[in-house]
């Protein structure tokens, strides 16, 4: 157990590691990079939107199961 806690520390980011990746980002995208990141931003909004949708299909579908039927 502890070797497996021990191994996902290890792989955890810091701020010179995240650093490196911002700059290896704006070396790639250059120009591109804001319009990226907007695009991502859509994207997590609508996955964000779905789940939102999903939950509430379930818990719809629950509280139906839920209530007595005459």
């Amino acid at each position: 157990m502890l070797e497996t806690a021990n191994s996902i520390l290890a792989w955890s980011l810091g701020w010179p590691e995240i650093l490196v990746i911002l700059v290896i980002a704006l070396i790639l995208f250059g120009r591109r990079l804001p319009e990226v990141a907007r695009s991502l931003g859509k994207s997590l909004t609508e996955f964000k939107k779905g789940m939102n949708e999903t939950q509430d299909e379930i818990e719809k579908k629950v509280n139906d199961n839920d209530q007595p039927k005459p």
